[in-house]
């Protein structure tokens, strides 16, 4: 008997031994063995992008470039994402996107992709070329948008990868697609090049005179697209001045200083610091939502001025953007609202990221002051950005 109640003992003992060795189970609420943005970024699978629409393939490439990476289709031509080394040279993916194509179908989204015809607003949806009025879809309240509700950036465009860092689209615009007169060939190209920079080419032609202004739509956040704030932000534009616009967000004509006022970046400002300032720009734009007149500047033959800079503080990641565009658009992401969930899980909420649109003006066919968008048979669009990561 007392053999049995030593077994028994011994038993209770060795079990007590071998719960206490197992992992503890973490009480509800604290099940994730490391938090979101402990999480590795990583681009999307090109296979989640495998898919037929408009009768064309619809794929996604990766480009590489010593230590930066890109993943971009050819659906509205845009970028899905972009890994950049932080201060640790941890991997940081500073845009916005989605994982698949099916999410890219199925909500309305700007993420990433080249806006076109005309990139911004156009008043009313009307211009007036050569004595003829043109009228445009409205898909802005009263106004045009981004080139219509089926411009550039739902089109599926025809794609070849030139090299490991560098990819061509192109799409010929019909004359009258969303309104606007004359077959559009046009073609980008991505490359990631040497300096770790981002280089966008834009090119176009066209059999009748047309409208034109490009620009790519990524959004941004330099610490991490799991981040859900732009606030922090240090952003730096080299302008003096900005164009004020009416509260449907179309310029008033005016050439305003930012002197004095919550447009004035001329130095390195935190975008919280005057974003919900007692003005009426601001209220108009729930934010920033504006464009700016960059000063020009002299550069050697064959290079990009720099016109802006944004610094994210938690990554130490920075931007550099030098393009020869005449504008620049900075939205604030006022109008996002956490309906939109990303890559990693993260909704993306208000003010979670931002966009830095190389441009010419807003509503410039109808701005007689504005730098003209017009483009002519026997002439080429062209114009270049890049977006720069130098090392820290």
């Amino acid at each position: 008997m007392k053999n049995k109640q030593k077994a028994l003992i011994g038993f209770a003992l060795l079990s007590l031994v071998t719960l206490s060795c197992q992992p503890k189970t973490k009480e509800k609420g604290s099940m994730e063995t490391e938090t979101n943005k402990e999480m590795a970024y990583r681009l999307p699978d090109p296979k989640n992008f495998d898919k037929t629409h408009q009768d064309k393939k619809i794929e996604l490439f990766i480009l590489k470039n010593g230590p930066i990476q890109a993943a971009i289709t050819n659906y509205g031509a845009r970028m899905v994402g972009l890994l950049v080394p932080d201060k640790d040279g941890r991997e940081v993916d500073v845009l916005t996107g989605y994982n698949n194509i099916d999410d890219y179908l199925k909500t309305e989204s700007y993420f990433g992709c080249v806006v076109g015809r005309f990139g911004n607003r156009i008043a009313k949806g009307k211009f007036t070329l050569n004595g003829k009025t043109y009228t445009l879809a409205t898909n802005n309240g009263v106004n045009h948008l981004h080139g219509g509700p089926e411009g550039f950036c739902k089109k599926v465009w025809d794609a070849k990868q030139i090299d490991s860092s560098s990819v061509e689209f192109s799409y010929l615009s019909k004359d009258m697609e969303e309104g606007y007169p004359g077959n559009l060939q046009v073609k980008v190209v991505y490359r990631l090049t040497a300096d770790r920079g981002v280089e966008i080419a834009y090119s176009a032609t066209t059999d009748k005179p047309t409208v034109l202004n490009l620009t790519n739509h990524n959004y941004w956040n330099l610490d991490g697209e799991r981040d859900t704030s732009i606030n922090d932000h240090l952003l730096q534009i080299f302008a003096s001045k900005y164009t004020p616009v009416d509260s449907t967000l179309i310029p008033t004509g005016e050439l305003a200083s930012v002197e004095g006022t919550p447009f004035d970046f001329r130095k390195p400002t935190a975008i919280g610091d005057r974003v919900d300032a007692d003005h009426d720009q601001i209220k108009y734009g729930k934010g920033y939502d504006h464009n700016f007149v960059l000063v020009p500047q002299k550069v050697a033959a064959g290079e990009l001025p720099l016109i802006a800079t944004v610094l994210g503080p938690n990554t130490g990641i920075k931007m550099e953007v030098l393009t020869a565009e005449p504008g620049i658009q900075f939205y604030g992401g006022n109008f996002l609202t956490g309906s939109q969930v990303g890559k990693s899980g993260q909704a993306y909420v208000f003010r979670s990221a931002l966009c830095l649109e190389t441009q010419h003006f807003p509503d410039s066919p109808n701005q007689p002051k504005f730098p003209t968008t017009t483009l002519n048979p026997g002439q080429t669009y062209s114009t270049r950005t890049v977006y720069r990561f130098p090392a820290q």
